[in-house]
């Protein structure tokens, strides 16, 4: 996928994971171009791309390659799963690699084929409050909130809900007020999880920065690993999204999680765009 910048414009891809949508730039061997005002640009939906998050692919000197993450809101996004594996299947077809290495503000993470999907390990948890991060010292798997969330940091925070019916959820209301509750320093993301079985969970979600989204790669594993720890599911489980299907698997190493990448379309920003910001 190894492109520049072109006299007249600025390369993207779009690629999606179950409808959790990316714009990706490839800033391999020249320096990165992402800043809060480019990342709103693209962004907005009705002047711009639209993407629930940007990913900007670097050189990197210990992993296949470095990869940083935007909100459509012009914020940093610390992880990004669903980005994670599109990045990592562009990587291994241009490679062609069925294992890439790719580091992120979460650490390295290994990305492998797995048929026509891709798994990637989004390493451990963190259940410790301070690194979540929580503003105060509280019981992580019990929140002291109305509806009794979990605390789960994958990168980025995490706030996990267990519901009865996630489609009967103001996801929109609760979200955006979970979002920006005072006990999360760094504000936080916001999952709805229905369990519907030992290895299957239904669950609706609020990305922090962005919105509702059809899925949320970061969520998905966080979403399991507070419902094995409250003893609701195995570590293995199905999860069906909003966009579809992912697997996820907390294992010894991390947290795996499985599922389809797509990519729709190759294009460039316009120098009429990009002067504009």
């Amino acid at each position: 996928m190894q492109q520049t910048a072109a006299p007249s414009g600025l390369p993207f891809l779009k690629m999606h994971g179950l409808g959790n949508d990316f714009v990706i730039l490839d800033s391999r061997g020249r320096p990165a171009v992402t800043t809060p005002e480019l990342a709103r640009a693209v962004g907005d939906r009705n002047r711009g791309v639209g993407f629930d998050q940007l990913a900007e692919i670097r050189s990197s000197d210990v992993a296949d390659i470095d990869l940083d993450f935007w909100n459509n809101d012009g914020s940093r996004a610390g992880a990004c799963g669903n980005a994670t594996r599109c990045v990592a299947r562009l990587i291994m077809d241009e490679t062609g690699q069925d294992r890439v290495t790719i580091r992120t503000e979460r650490g390295t993470l290994v990305a492998v084929r797995a048929s026509d999907e891709v798994s990637v390990n989004m390493g451990h948890p963190v259940r410790d409050w301070d690194q979540v991060p929580l503003a105060q010292d509280v019981d992580v798997d019990h929140l002291p909130m109305e509806g009794d969330p979990v605390a789960v940091g994958m990168g980025n925070p995490h706030a996990v809900f267990f519901v009865a019916d996630s489609g009967a959820v103001d996801v929109a209301g609760w979200g955006a007020q979970v979002e920006h509750d005072p006990l999360f320093p760094a504000r936080t993301n916001v999952e709805f999880a229905e369990v519907r079985a030992r290895d299957e969970i239904r669950m609706r979600v609020w990305e922090r920065g962005t919105g509702i989204t059809l899925a949320c790669g970061s969520g998905a594993c966080a979403t399991v690993v507070a419902a094995a720890t409250r003893g609701l599911t195995d570590r293995k489980v199905r999860m069906e999204v909003d966009g579809g299907w992912l697997t996820l698997d907390w294992r010894e190493d991390g947290v795996w999680m499985t599922g389809p990448t797509a990519l729709v379309y190759r294009a460039e920003l316009t120098p009429e765009f990009l002067d504009a910001l």
